[in-house]
């Protein structure tokens, strides 16, 4: 989220497009049933067009369902297939 954050303070959000794509435990980043410091940062930045995403499969092992989520997550099916299309789309990758 830092570096998100950091890249928005350096360019217009309205020239950029940023996915946020959590797979595995981070998806519990995502929960709105626990504790999360970081939630009110994540909604400022889906306010700048920021797009946070969650994987299905993630979800179903963690059991958290889509509702249990915050308002501004969009669920994929797979976070695999969803990087990979969007590295078709010309995306870049950045892993912290």
């Amino acid at each position: 989220l830092g570096n998100v954050k950091n890249l928005l303070d350096q360019v217009n959000y309205e020239d950029i497009e940023i996915e946020v794509l959590s797979n595995g435990k981070s998806v519990r980043k995502y929960d709105r049933t626990t504790q999360n410091d970081d939630v009110e940062l994540m909604r400022e930045l889906s306010k700048k067009n920021v797009k946070f995403v969650a994987c299905n499969n993630s979800l179903n092992s963690l059991e958290l369902i889509e509702e249990d989520l915050y308002d501004y997550i969009t669920v994929v099916p797979a976070g695999v297939l969803e990087l990979i299309e969007k590295q078709r789309e010309g995306f870049t990758y950045i892993k912290p």
